[in-house]
């Protein structure tokens, strides 16, 4: 699970507990401006498929890390970090690291409010 915070202008995504090993990566901030679009999207997480570039993939249990969406369309990689779908945002980025991170958040409707009056 990933904890969303907004400070002035950057965003941090926390990565918590085990999920840190599994993902291999414990945090990432982002500038506000960077974000693009924001949603809640629980059919994302049923249709991750492509190369995993770090992190770790035990279907039905929890997919986290660096992956390369077959869908993509981009040379970008996706942040990925999932274990119940229900609760996943898709947050799309614009001169980042990753295309897109596709976590799963304590409250997806909080998120997305929260993201999007954050700009």
């Amino acid at each position: 699970m990933v904890e969303v915070t907004v400070h002035h202008d950057t965003v941090v995504f926390t990565v918590r507990g085990l999920h840190k090993v599994f993902a291999f990566k414990s945090e990432l901030t982002v500038p506000r401006s960077h974000i693009t679009e924001v949603r809640a999207d629980p059919e994302a997480a049923k249709h991750i498929e492509g190369l995993r570039a770090g992190g770790t993939s035990v279907p039905g249990l929890v997919t986290a890390g660096t992956f390369y969406l077959d869908h993509q369309g981009s040379h970008k990689p996706s942040f990925i970090d999932v274990a119940k779908p229900e609760n996943v945002v898709v947050i799309t980025l614009r001169d980042e690291e990753y295309q897109q991170l596709i976590i799963e958040v304590d409250d997806p409707v909080e998120v997305v409010a929260q993201l999007a009056t954050s700009g």
